[in-house]
């Protein structure tokens, strides 16, 4: 059944391809050229004006057949064209004229009647700028005009009018004689027509050689047209020379003949009577086995019921600000997700920049992938909670998309992306101005999530990477999916442990609590990130290949005197040491192991601002105490721990004899480590190491003390 549709469609459906032809030498004998006027082929090339005597002339050479420049049945299909030329133009004495032009008109365009001199052939008196006029065109013009001309000879690109739209100067006697090589090309979807030349042996620094002008060749032009080349002279005379030409369009619409169609129609006809117990017979077979199919998939859906995400539109549109879209419209928005689109990709869905025409506005829409549970949770985490947040240093939310098993998210679209790919990627250097202005926008949108809300918002995942930078690099705090409403007068609440490695506090490692506390720890280490532009865990000694905690090598050189060595060397000498200096202890101040030791956000931006005394910090970091909880701290599929067993990954609380062999059987027993990339980080030997270590020495102090 099919392949009989399919046959159907091709019946009925005019072929669409590509249309290309070249031409490297022009013959008398050429059927798919015509020549008119003065134009003649000689030697290999066509000589658009041969007579001897050039004054007054016109020659046309054109394709002879009509190619065509949209679809009439499909009005959206638009062909794209290149198409390259070389030509030359021989002058004799001081006075010369008029030009030539690669031109696109009506199909059956005739030549116009006293259309020489400056109308180039295509125009005249009665012609020049009529409403009328349907004609587009590329136009080397050797002489210049008073009327309708700058006063200049020029390249031009003209839209059905003498006078062009936009123009250049070219000289055309100082390249008399030399080829010159001409590329001509139309974007449907830009609507971009550009042309670009090139002389190798006269070519000149100071001349421009390109051009290009914005045009819907869809208002310009009829669905088919001719093209082609007009030269013309008028009581001064020039020789044209047309050596080479390529044409390429992206759309060949084939017309179908009368008689054709009374063809396809008998072998339609006899096919349909022919095939029809076939058909029949197929349509019951497929009956039967979709309404078997339908019967499994509703048994497997029974089974599933229990365990699938449920989302509640209803609940969603009683929000106010976000909208709600259409899969479509945001497929269409991001050319159906298409990779060209893709910004990113993380554990539950990539990113996509999109244009919204309603809005007109540019948009990064996140979907997630269909696999993911934990990104449905997420999803509808992010939906809920950031829908009723309202603060310029959080990302807007505008608008979600819950269609045909679907789950979209569309957020304003941040031109300057996240802070991570300008502290670690290969983007010119942050100055420090922007980046103290950063941390401050970041402890602004900490400070509403804390305590300006009418509610208690603990982020749990703040890291460089969720740190959106607009157009003006003003910070905007964004992926919400693992946020959790909390009552301000309530302490640590247990959330199960989700987040990124390097930015998770060591309390809320071993207990699994996320509190204001731990977010201010994260936010600690993005500001230690800011100033010195190393990541949270990475090779932080540049002869070892041990990955470290940024924390901890701040922290060591503070205890040495040395803090401000930890700066990013990027920044030279363009920087305020006094708020370099202020960033890092803040930074340490907030990483404090000791959750009681650790700042509000609000004393954290008192002091970014100078209005408070840093604190003294210990010479040395101090080793975190803590309680261990009585089991392991949850976790759900895609976050960065996976718990195996009893105090296997918790990191606090642990006897002293049972350290090191908890240590080891983290090692031994974990997953491969390709079972460890996870929706955030993939854990290395040496991250896990240094966890434990952190929790041995816990364990040391809790002795001691």
């Amino acid at each position: 059944m099919v392949t009989f549709f399919l046959f159907l469609f091709l019946c009925f459906s005019p072929p669409i391809d590509s249309l290309h032809f070249q031409k490297s030498r022009f013959d008398v004998t050429d059927t798919n050229m015509v020549y008119q006027g003065d134009a003649l082929p000689t030697v290999g090339a066509v000589e658009l004006i041969n007579k001897k005597n050039y004054a007054c002339r016109v020659g046309w050479a054109t394709y002879a057949e009509k190619v065509p420049m949209w679809d009439s049945n499909d009005p959206k299909k638009v062909a794209d064209f290149t198409t390259h030329f070389s030509f030359s133009i021989v002058i004799e004495g001081s006075n010369y004229g008029h030009g030539l032009v690669f031109f696109l008109a009506p199909a059956g365009f005739q030549m116009v009647p006293n259309s020489s001199g400056g109308f180039l052939g295509l125009f005249n008196t009665t012609t020049s700028d009529s409403s009328l006029n349907q004609i587009v065109m590329v136009e080397f013009d050797s002489f210049s005009n008073e009327e309708w001309d700058p006063p200049y000879e020029h390249v031009g690109i003209n839209n059905n009018s003498i006078h062009s739209a936009v123009s250049t100067p070219w000289n055309a006697s100082l390249h008399s004689g030399r080829n010159a090589d001409v590329w001509i090309s139309y974007n449907a979807s830009t609507k971009n027509l550009s042309v670009s030349w090139s002389y190798q042996a006269t070519s000149s620094p100071k001349e421009n050689t390109s051009l290009s002008y914005i045009v819907d060749l869809k208002q310009a032009l009829p669905s088919w047209v001719m093209v082609g080349f007009s030269a013309a002279t008028g009581i001064y005379g020039e020789r044209t020379v047309l050596n080479s030409w390529e044409f390429s369009s992206s759309l060949d619409v084939k017309e179908v003949k009368e008689s054709d169609a009374k063809r396809v129609r008998l072998i339609v006809g006899l096919t349909v009577a022919s095939g029809v117990l076939i058909v029949s017979l197929i349509l019951s077979l497929v009956l039967f086995w979709r309404i078997k199919q339908k019967k499994k998939e509703k048994q497997k859906d029974k089974e599933k019921e229990g365990n699938l995400l449920s989302i509640n539109n209803d609940d969603l549109e009683r929000g106010a600000g976000p909208k709600r879209f259409s899969y479509k419209d945001l497929a269409s928005a991001t050319n159906n997700f298409s990779d060209e689109r893709k910004l990113g990709e993380g554990g539950f869905g990539a990113v996509y920049r999109g244009y919204l025409p309603d809005l007109d506005a540019f948009v990064a829409v996140k979907k997630i992938s269909r696999g993911s549970r934990q990104g449905k949770k997420e999803y509808l985490t992010e939906v809920k909670i950031i829908s009723q947040l309202r603060h310029r240093n959080l990302v807007q939310l505008m608008g979600w998309c819950h269609d045909r098993n679907e789950f979209v998210l569309v957020y304003e679209f941040m031109p300057n992306g996240s802070l991570d790919s300008h502290l670690f990627g290969k983007r010119t250097p942050v100055p420090w101005a922007v980046r103290y202005k950063i941390s401050l926008g970041l402890a602004s949108a900490l400070l509403y999530l804390h305590e300006e809300w009418e509610r208690c918002v603990v982020h749990r995942d703040i890291k460089s990477s969720n740190i959106m930078l607009d157009s003006n690099f003003n910070v905007k705090l964004g992926d919400f999916g693992l946020a959790r409403l909390m009552d301000h007068e309530l302490g640590p609440q247990t959330t199960g442990l989700v987040g990124t490695l390097g930015y998770l506090a060591p309390e809320y490692i071993s207990t699994g609590r996320a509190s204001k506390e731990s977010d201010v720890y994260s936010f600690g280490v993005v500001a230690l990130e800011i100033a010195t532009g190393r990541k949270a865990v990475s090779h932080l000694e540049k002869d070892h290949d041990e990955m470290g905690s940024l924390v901890e090598w701040v922290w060591n050189l503070y205890g040495k005197g040395k803090l401000i060595t930890a700066m990013d060397e990027k920044m030279e000498k363009d920087f305020n040491q006094k708020q370099v200096e202020c960033l890092m202890i803040i930074g340490l101040w907030c990483a404090h192991p000791d959750r009681s030791m650790r700042p509000s956000i609000r004393q954290a931006i008192q002091v970014l601002n100078f209005e408070a005394t840093w604190p003294n910090l210990p010479m040395n970091m101090p080793v975190p105490t803590y309680h261990i909880p009585d089991s392991t701290p949850s976790v759900s599929s895609g976050d960065p721990f996976i718990s195996e067993g009893p105090h296997q990954h918790s990191l606090g609380g642990l006897p002293t004899t049972n350290m090191l062999s908890a240590s080891k059987r983290v090692l031994s027993s974990r997953p491969s480590p390709s079972s460890l990339v996870t929706g955030k980080v993939a854990i290395s030997d040496a991250v896990l190491i240094s966890i434990c270590d952190l929790a041995f020495k816990s364990s040391e102090n809790a002795i001691s003390n």
